[in-house]
């Protein structure tokens, strides 16, 4: 362990894995070290069944679960946008031979009142849904033609609008948009986690709903796919590519101690004793507590079901989201439904995961409208966890801390901020395209 190296990458959730393939690719020598046994971290999957149960101090699990190995409960589950940008790092570094995936049956939203309906992003299921009276279906549908219609590269087709200086609020205006329309196109459809985008230009929103319609036209019934066998799969398939690169991997490292010069600089990283040189650190937040910041906290609700998520068409597995403003709330609600389909569980039992940001001292009461929607629970798994960022951008000190998974079931946040990382230390964009070549030029040789 005694070796120089230019980055050493501390933990093994997604996002450092990924991080860690994508520098091995560019040519960095690279330490990847974990203090746990296994990979994955906070975002791990749990398998056998009797681990879950364990964990969270229920015992064993009933016969009727089967058998334990059988099950593979992802502690943080999110779905992939076909056309996102993680499906985007998986097909150009090459990790998609190491996986396979299958598409999410259903995608739906919730309004208030107690019913969930298929978020319609197609022209022909605006005027079908059910979310919206006749005369609001025909000005949605206007509006899906226009966002569809727009080339940010050709002003000719904005229209009326400017898409560069008009807000989301002012959008929904021009085409008379209601209350109730603006929250699932911004919430379901555009994937906002809050109402601040209604303030900003309108650009990021139509890439937004432009990558749903992408990415529901890539395999059809949602724009979400999920792993066979869970997520587990992801952080192992990166971790290969980097070994394969000439990244060096070491689980179960007591310690793994942050080294800084006097100026505060990153040095090294000491584990048992030793001290392992490089010029920077990539880590989640349990390894430098003292660089990070509590922001806020997610509760999570793993529910083992024996039957699909009712009013879903029978999906084996399917996303529903509870807009904030639906249930009275400053955050959205999400649950993540998976099943045997995905060799998650047993023949016949559901995996439904209720998430959300904490807004109250009672986090598991906050859950209850998306609970009260999964029909009879087998058991209940709840956590609350806390979410930390970095209290600085890394730059200076070459230490760049992730931020915690927040309560989102889809991973575009979570790309963002692997992106972002990664443009900090190289103080450039990430470029698909040149970590294409860099891998072709491997292979080739």
């Amino acid at each position: 362990m005694d070796e120089t190296y230019d980055v050493i990458v501390l933990g093994t959730g997604l996002k450092e894995c990924i991080l860690s393939g994508l520098l091995s690719v560019s040519g960095k020598k690279v330490l990847h070290m974990d203090r746990n046994k296994y990979y994955g971290g906070e975002s791990a999957s749990i398998t056998p069944l009797e681990e879950l149960y364990e964990k969270f101090g229920l015992g064993s699990p009933p016969e009727t679960m089967g058998r334990g190995r059988d099950w593979n409960v992802d502690l943080i589950p999110k779905f992939l946008m076909a056309n996102g940008m993680l499906v985007k790092l998986l097909i150009h570094t090459g990790v998609t031979r190491y996986l396979e995936f299958k598409s999410c049956e259903g995608s739906y939203v919730y309004k208030s009142g107690g019913k969930i309906h298929k978020v319609p992003v197609t022209e022909k299921e605006a005027l079908s849904t059910s979310l919206m009276g006749m005369f609001e279906k025909r000005r949605y549908r206007k509006f899906l033609m226009w966002v569809n219609d727009v080339d940010e590269s050709d002003p000719k087709t904005y229209g009326e609008i400017d898409i560069k200086k008009a807000t989301m609020q002012e959008v929904y205006a021009h085409f008379g948009l209601d209350k109730n329309t603006a929250d699932f196109t911004g919430h379901a459809l555009a994937l906002w986690r809050d109402d601040n985008y209604k303030q900003q230009t309108c650009v990021d929103t139509i890439r937004r709903i432009k990558l749903y319609s992408e990415s529901l036209a890539r395999y059809g019934k949602t724009p979400y796919l999920y792993p066979l066998y869970g997520l587990g799969e992801l952080p192992q398939g990166f971790a290969r590519l980097s070994a394969i690169y000439g990244g060096t991997y070491m689980l179960d490292k007591a310690g793994c101690n942050i080294q800084y010069d006097d100026e505060g600089k990153v040095i090294g990283v000491e584990s048992d004793g030793e001290v392992a040189k490089c010029s920077a650190v990539v880590c989640d937040p349990s390894y430098a507590t003292d660089k990070v910041k509590k922001v806020a906290q997610v509760v999570r609700c793993i529910c083992i079901l024996s039957h699909p998520v009712p009013n879903t068409k029978d999906s084996l597995s399917c996303q529903l989201i509870i807009p904030q403003n639906q249930v009275d709330r400053k955050s959205d609600i999400y649950v993540c439904c998976v099943s045997y389909a995905h060799n998650v569980a047993i023949k016949g039992k559901f995996l439904a995961i209720c998430s959300t940001t904490v807004e109250t001292d009672n986090p598991e009461a906050e859950l209850k409208p998306a609970l009260d929607l999964l029909g009879p629970i087998d058991q209940k798994f709840v956590s609350v966890s806390d979410l930390f960022e970095p209290i600085d951008d890394g730059t200076n000190s070459k230490l760049f801390v992730s931020t915690s998974y927040d309560a989102t079931t889809h991973f575009e946040t979570t790309c963002l901020d692997i992106l972002d990382i990664y443009k900090r230390y190289y103080g450039e964009e990430f470029d698909f395209t040149k970590v294409a070549d860099q891998i072709q030029t491997v292979v080739d040789e």
